[in-house]
Order: C-alpha cells, then structure tokens, then sequence
C-alpha cells in the first residue's frame, strides 16, 4: 500500500463484550480524532489494536471512558510494538477462530431505529427488523465466533447496496452491524390464519387480538401467546387453552400502558428501559387489569417491546398485551415455524411469523427493583451470555463445567477468570427440556472453545443433570466435584459479590424448597457457616416428613397436616382438611414410607399457607403458595400488636433446630379467631425473620465470622428479604442481584466451590 512504512507505536488488545457492539468503528472514530495511524480487527480474543503517530494515552484513555452503550471492558492491555501503517487508520477483517472474548447478549430497539421504522420517509418505514450496532438480535443468531455475519442466521440474506454501503461505512452506525436489513433484502414478515393472509401482516395481527383472539408471535429468542390484555374473555380464553390456571402472565406495554396499570419508580423506569429490556415486576396500581392476568399476586410482570416487531404491533393494537411463552405445558419455547404450527396450534388463532432463523431459545428475563437495588429472577434474554469476573484469588483455576439442578436449570463455564452463567433453561424432568439442556451444553462448549479440566454438579446422584454431568465427564475422564445444592447457594451468592477465595468465613441464611443434605435429609431451611472449601450447618429449621415425596411441593395441605400434628393440634388439621386421606398420609409419615424428613423453607410456607386456606389443595405451578403468601402479608397493614404473640426465638436461641411449633398454633388460632388473613401471613414473614436473625447471630459469635449472605428461592419473596436485611441492618449482608438467588444461580456456586477446591490442591 503505498505510504506505507513501519512505525512505532502500540499494540493494544481489548477484552470484554466488545464484538458486536460497534467497538470498531468506535476505535476508528477515535484514531482520527486523536491523530494515530494504524488498523483495528476482531479476533477470539477481542477487540486488537495497531496504534501510533499521535495522543496515545488519549486514545487509551477514552476507549475505556467513552466506550459505545453495549460495551463492557474488562481489559485494555498494551505493549510497545512495531509495526507497518498506511497514511491513515483502518479496520481490517477478523482473524482467527476460537472464542476468547464476550458475546453480546440481545439488545432492545435503540431510539435511531425507532424513530426510522415512524418516519414515513425513511426506506425503513414500518419495518420489523431494523436494527444497527446500538440494538437488535446478538446472541439468539450467532452459529459460531467471531461474531461476522457469516456466522449468524443472517447469512442467508444477501444485502442490497444500500444496506451494503452503510455496512462498509466506518461513519455509520450500521457498520458491521451483522443484521443489518432493510424491506428490499432482509427477513420478510407474514400472517397465517388458516392459510397465508395477504395485506399488511401487523394489521391483520391486530384485527385478529381486537377480536379476542389468540396470536403466536415469532421474537427474538421464541414464539409468545399473545392476546389483548384489557379483555378478560381472552385472558380467560388463553388460560384455558394452554391449561395454566393460576400461574402469573407477563405483560407488554408502553411506558404510558404500564403506568396506567402500576406504579412505576425512577429505578423500575431505568431497569425497563435497559437495553436487555426484561420483564420487571411492579406493584399494581390504577385502573386494574383483569384478575385473570395474575390470579392472587400484587405485582405484574411488565416489559416494554424490544424489536420493532413489537412496537408495531403495540402501536397497531393501541393498548397492553399478554405475552406468555409459546409453548405447551411444561416444554421449552418454541422457537422454528413449523414446530410453532405443530405444537401451537391448538392455541393460536393466527401465526405472525418471520423467516429469519432463531439459533438458540431464550426466555424473558425476569428482574424486579427491591429496596437495595434491582435483582434478577429469571437470567435469560438480554442478560445472557454476560459474564461475571472470578473473585480474588480464583486466578488459577482449570477451565470448569457446572450444571445446575433439577430445577431452573442452568449451566455455568469457568475460563480465563471469567464465570459465564447460561441462560434459564426450565424443569429437567421435562424430556424435551433435558434434550435442550444437553443441546445447550453442547452449543456453550462449541461456541465458547470450552475444554473443562474439571466438571461440577449437585450432590444428589439421581438428578438429571448431575448423571449427566458424570457422563460427560466420564467420556472425557475428567474428575466431578460434587457440591452439596446449598453450599452452591451460599457460593454463588459470595461468588457475585466478589468475597475472596481467602476472605474467610460468612454466615448463610439459605431458604428454598429441597436439596439433599449430606447426611441424606432433605435440607431447604439452612443456617451455614462456611466459604468456597467447605461449610458447617449451624442451625436449620425443625424438620418435617414430607409426605408423598414431591407430592408435598405440589399439594400444600400435606404440609400443613405434619406441621399441625407436630404441634399438638390433629384435631385442627381434621377439621380444616376433613376431605383429605389423612389417615393414610399419618400411617406413611410414621413408617417413613415416602416421606423424607425435610428442614424445607419452601414446605413450611406451604404449610402456613394451607392453614391459612392458601390453595391448599394442589399448587397450580411451583412456588404459587409462596407468592400467594407474600402478596397477601404485602397486603397488611403491618407488623399489629397481635402478631407479638407467635412464638417468636429469643436472640439468644443456641445452635440446633428452630422449632415452629409456637407459631403454627398461633396461625392456628388466628384463623380460628377470625383475624385478618394478611396480617397472619406478615406475622409468619416476621417471625420466619427474627428466628433467622437470632440463630445468625449465634453462628457469627461461634464460628467467628463477620458477615450474612441471603440466598435461595425464598429470597425471592422481596417482604422477606427485605425484613431479613433491616433485622441484619447492622452487619455487613451480601445478596443476590445479578445472578438468581433460587435454583438458576446453583451452577455458579458449583463452579466456584470446584474451583476453590482445585485452586487448593495445586
């Protein structure tokens, strides 16, 4: 090239989510402001480099502080180098396979995007796929890295100049946007109603929900149900056909849809507008929704739309919609159009499809803001496949594997100090989710150039995942480091919060349905003392058979009977479930015969809640107990005089079981005074607090350790996490915000405790 010669200057290598997001052009702007010569590429490891002629420490400086939206740097190294330059800065083709680097999770539509697909001038005009470096589909189309187009389901659609031309500008936005497309040569979007519909496909879908209909919408990551969030014969309609009688749906809406129906606060604004764009859950408020949106909670699941398919099916309807996952009880997602014809069928009324290709399923995130801050539920969609660093001390570990539980399962990798935490995959006794776990396991290894030296998994041998995790590793003949399910709580927790590998010991509240326990219990109600190596169990609440086995966690009466006997009030629980096999439920709690003893935290909310008359029957989808419970203590006015009388442990409780038995008579008797069932229910949260704090405080004295960590799915429950957090407001707490608290962040701790061990043994 002529002008050509070699110069000195620097080769400096960016690492982080740095692919994807218009780090290129960024750089290349920035060169020409700050005079350099040279050329910038992608390659596995990155973003790389080539810079001198001009402000140097300038140029450095501002590709950390001025770095573009989607950008995470972790890292910007530099070394002296010489190398060949032409007259000017250039960005060169990617070089090299593997994968070393981030990959950009999905992002929501950017305001430029927005504001072309409502310009009726723009030649982007009411189109459903716009998109550009800032916004659109990342991970749910990327085959293989580096992430060029080649490697995405965008392969197919060839570009026409005009978008070619932006592709090839360094000055626009839409520069190596690898989706880029516009009407004349990218994805085409139809309606199918019985057949292929003409017209215009957003139109027609909007008829089709003003009617009360039923409309499968093909997204980013999966198809949705959709119908008209306003109309209870819908709702009611879709419940019906897809046979989900209670369980919460998600809604969509615009900012003014949804502050129509909630309160929204600055922070649950900011977290809705995100760039992941998740479902945030809000409290209700204003004009009310059908019941049927959310039978028995105070919050609803809220998102705005984040494709533009979305906002102009919003505009097109004029008000919220439902949008549920798209598929059949219990299944994964659908994601390809003929499996979506197959299987929704049934449900859908109307197809809106499209033919661009998803490459992998991804749920919805689900997040929420609490009084400390906001905090991930469900990790999926737009979060995925972010990573966290490793904390201090974890610089030695192998490449690691970890998978999960049986339940919201997820897989965690561990390289080069970086922990990837995939995305929610569902329930493994599921056939068709356990094949997608495994896909999954595959497509993570592939994608990422994952090598584990080492695989990690839960201590119950019997779980789908964890016989998998031996198979995988006996294939490989690599060592499994089995974690018992709530260390992996308590590590995960410490894990996000970036508590050193040396930082000593914590003490761990950790509160869920079950795990088994080393001495072959089944735990869920858990006072830990411990850290990444290993942990001591301090105190744990009074356990109880579980009757039926998993038969407890879907019918809370069974619960409530144990808890009832054991508290001297048989004749309660006779006459509250006098319809119910109680004979033949004692016969096998006595005898042992399908009922392990269970610690559970899960269980004694469903206990609770069945004497309070909370669905005690069956439990329509897993969890609803609880979260019925914790809308109704919400509900309540407060901590009353009345609730004082419940049994609650002294502070200088010692190390053991904590006994429940006082404040199941006083539920007992509250009910049968005729007390407001909301206060009851805050009377249990409170008391489930204060017999946690008094047994963490004695834990602290003994096992000499200075600070909590909250985790597990019942730290979910925002009342009681944030009773929790005000009971310990004089300690140092450590919760969870990035990663699930409930079975979806297990894999990371798995990871870790894996790692802390290996790191040790070197």
């Amino acid at each position: 090239m002529k002008g050509d010669r070699v110069i000195e200057g620097r080769r400096i290598r960016v690492r982080g989510q740095v692919q994807g997001v218009g780090f290129r052009p960024f750089v290349w702007q920035l060169a020409r402001r700050f005079g350099l010569r040279g050329r910038v590429l992608n390659d596995p490891e990155g973003v790389l480099i080539w810079a001198g002629g001009g402000d140097l420490d300038g140029f450095e400086h501002a590709l950390t502080a001025e770095a573009p939206v989607l950008a995470r740097v972790d890292a910007v190294e530099r070394a002296a180098a010489r190398f060949e330059a032409g007259a000017g800065f250039e960005i060169v083709a990617s070089e090299g396979s593997g994968a070393e680097t981030r990959v950009t999770p999905d992002a929501a539509t950017c305001p430029a995007c927005l504001a072309e697909i409502r310009d009726p001038g723009d030649r982007r005009f009411g189109y459903a796929f716009a998109n550009c470096t800032h916004c659109g589909p990342r991970f749910t189309i990327l085959r293989g890295l580096p992430y060029d187009r080649a490697q995405t389901t965008m392969a197919s659609f060839e570009m026409c100049a005009e978008c070619a031309a932006e592709y090839a500008d360094p000055g626009d936005r839409r520069f190596h946007a690898q989706p880029v497309a516009c009407p004349a040569c990218g994805p085409r979007l139809w309606l199918e109603a019985g057949g292929s519909e003409a017209g215009d496909p957003v139109a027609g879908a909007a008829r089709v929900l003003a009617g009360g209909g039923v409309l499968a919408v093909k997204g980013l990551g999966g198809f949705h149900l959709a119908v008209a969030a306003r109309d209870a014969a819908a709702v009611a309609r879709l419940r019906d056909r897809k046979r989900r009688p209670g369980k919460p749906f998600a809604v969509m809406g615009t900012m003014e849809m949804i502050r129509a129906h909630s309160a929204v606060s600055e922070a649950e604004a900011g977290l809705l507008r995100d760039p992941a764009a998740p479902i945030v859950l809000l409290d209700k408020a204003g004009a009310a929704l059908p019941e049927g949106v959310a039978p028995g909670q105070s919050c609803l699941g809220w998102m705005l739309p984040y494709t533009p398919l979305h906002h102009l099916l919003l505009e097109a309807v004029g008000g919220p919609l439902v949008m549920t996952s798209g598929n059949l009880s219990g299944e994964p997602q659908v994601i390809g159009n003929e499996e979506a014809r197959e299987k929704l069928g049934g449900f859908a009324d109307a197809f809106l499809m499209h033919d661009r290709e998803i490459a992998r399923r991804l749920d919805d995130s689900v997040e929420r803001v609490t009084p400390q801050g906001p905090t991930v539920l469900r990790r999926a969609r737009g979060r995925v496949p972010g990573t966290l660093p490793v904390p201090p001390g974890f610089g030695g570990a192998p490449q690691i594997v970890a998978y999960g539980g049986q339940m919201k399962a997820a897989i965690c990798l561990i390289k080069n100090g970086q922990a990837l935490l995939g995305h929610h995959l569902g329930e493994l006794d599921e056939a068709l989710t356990y094949d997608a776990f495994v896909q999954a396991d595959a497509d993570y290894a592939d994608l990422f150039d994952h090598d584990p030296a080492l695989v990690a998994c839960d201590l119950h041998p019997e779980h789908r995942a964890s016989r998998h995790a031996r198979s995988r590793a006996d294939a490989k003949g690599l060592p499994v480091e089995a974690v018992q399910h709530h260390h992996a709580h308590l590590a995960a927790c410490l894990g996000e919060n970036g508590w050193p590998l040396d930082g000593g010991r914590v003490v761990g509240i950790v509160l869920d349905g079950t795990g088994l326990g080393p001495d072959g219990t089944v735990w869920g109600g858990e006072v830990l003392a411990g850290d990444y190596l290993g942990f001591e169990r301090h105190g744990w609440v009074a356990p109880a058979p579980l009757i039926g086995g998993d038969m407890a966690a879907r019918e809370p009466w069974r619960n409530a009977l144990v808890r009832l006997d054991q508290a001297g009030l048989s004749d309660v629980a006779e006459e509250i479930f006098a319809d119910k096999p109680l004979s033949m439920a004692r016969q096998a709690a006595a005898k042992g015969i399908n009922a392990p003893m269970s610690s559970s935290a899960g269980r004694l909310f469903d206990a609770v809640a069945a004497i309070l008359g909370v669905c005690p029957e069956r439990q329509s989808y897993e969890g609803e107990a609880g979260m019925r419970l914790e809308a109704l203590a919400r509900a309540s006015g407060g901590l009353r005089r009345h609730t004082l009388g419940i049994g609650i442990p002294t502070k200088s409780m010692s190390q053991g079981p904590i006994d429940p038995t006082a404040m199941i008579r006083a539920m007992a008797k509250g009910r049968r005074d005729g007390e407001a069932v909301e206060d009851l229910a805050f009377a249990f949260h409170h008391w489930l607090t204060r017999a946690m704090d008094g047994s963490v405080r004695t834990a602290l004295a003994v096992h000499k350790a200075d600070a909590v960590a909250l985790s597990g799915g019942c730290f979910q429950n925002v009342l009681l996490s944030e009773l929790m957090q005000r009971s310990l407001s004089d300690l140092p707490v450590l919760t969870h915000q990035k990663t699930p608290a409930n079975d979806g962040g297990l894999a990371l701790g798995q990871a870790l405790v894996a790692a802390a061990r290996a790191v040790r043994r070197r």
